[in-house]
Parts: structure tokens; C-alpha cells; sequence
């Protein structure tokens, strides 16, 4: 539902004025077929419970194999890996092709991106539809980091930046 006051293409304006890191989630299909895509609604929602969130448009291709997996995996990108958010976010037959090299079996048998800033390997905990997106919940089950700058965006595209010591 729609509000008529609201100019959605402003709105979608000012939202993007808060920058956010930039992740790939990835997960596996029934079949085996390995899924990914590129995201920047991440969020953490508990530390007791272990729960995380993201974000999909109601009308992705890819929502009906986020809707049948049990499991996923949440990769935060580091500042140095803008051709990996750019490489995920572009359709594909088989994503995973080029970075063969890259790619291990995390839990729930869910290909995980290594060397990736920080990873969450989740269970699924529930799926809610708000608004024109989906939120995907995940409990927590194993996670890694590094110390690296994130890959952050913002206004529509990624940005440099450093950290200051």
C-alpha cells in the first residue's frame, strides 16, 4: 500500500543518504543448485538470541529459493571487494562459475564466500513480508571477521573511504 503524499523515487532519494556496508547472501537450492545476490539491508536484530535480518524485493527472481532453504549465508564485503558486490548483483546461470576457487561448504551444505570481512552462517528462524519487501531472520549458528574497512554505499553507489586510526 502505497502512500499518495509520498514520491516514492524521493523517498528511495533520502533513504539512500544513509550509508550501508554491502553483503552477498548466498544459500542452496533442494536440487543443490548454489544461489547468491548482493544486498545492503543487513541488519543484526539480537545477540540473545543469535539473530540477523536482511532485506528482499517481493518480486525478486530469487525469493522463491530464499523462501525453500533452510539455511543461508551472510558475507560482509570488505572495502577491497566492490568486483564481488558488482559480480553477484548482475543475473546469471550460475554465479559461483568464476570464483570456484573462493567458494567452501558452510552449514546446511550452503556455499560460503571466503575471505570475506565478516560471515554469519544462519538457520533460517522466519520469513515476513513488509510492505514491497521480505524480511529473512536468521539464527545465528557460526561466524567469522576480519579488521578490514567495510565496503560501504551510499546515494546509489559505493564510496571510498578510510578508517582513522
Amino acid at each position: 500500500m502505497s502512500t499518495p503524499s509520498v514520491d516514492s523515487r524521493e523517498l528511495r532519494n533520502a533513504l539512500g543518504r544513509f550509508a550501508t556496508g554491502v553483503c552477498i547472501v548466498t544459500t542452496r537450492t533442494a536440487d543443490g543448485r548454489k544461489a547468491a545476490l548482493t544486498v545492503n539491508s543487513f541488519c543484526s536484530v539480537s545477540l540473545d538470541p543469535p539473530l540477523v535480518a536482511w532485506y528482499l524485493n517481493d518480486r525478486a527472481p530469487s525469493l522463491p529459493v530464499f523462501r525453500a532453504s533452510d539455511y543461508f549465508a551472510v558475507h560482509v564485503l570488505a572495502a577491497d571487494q566492490q568486483h564481488l558486490a558488482s559480480h553477484f548483483a548482475r543475473p546469471s546461470e550460475d554465479k559461483f562459475a568464476s570464483f570456484s576457487e573462493r567458494i567452501e561448504t558452510g552449514l546446511g551444505d550452503v556455499p560460503v564466500i571466503g575471505d570475506t570481512l565478516a560471515r554469519f552462517e544462519c538457520r533460517r528462524a522466519a520469513i515476513e513480508t513488509y510492505g514491497d519487501h521480505v524480511m529473512i531472520l536468521g539464527h545465528v549458528e557460526r561466524f567469522s571477521y576480519g579488521s578490514e574497512s567495510p565496503l560501504l554505499f551510499h546515494a546509489g553507489r559505493f564510496i571510498e573511504h578510510s578508517t582513522a586510526a
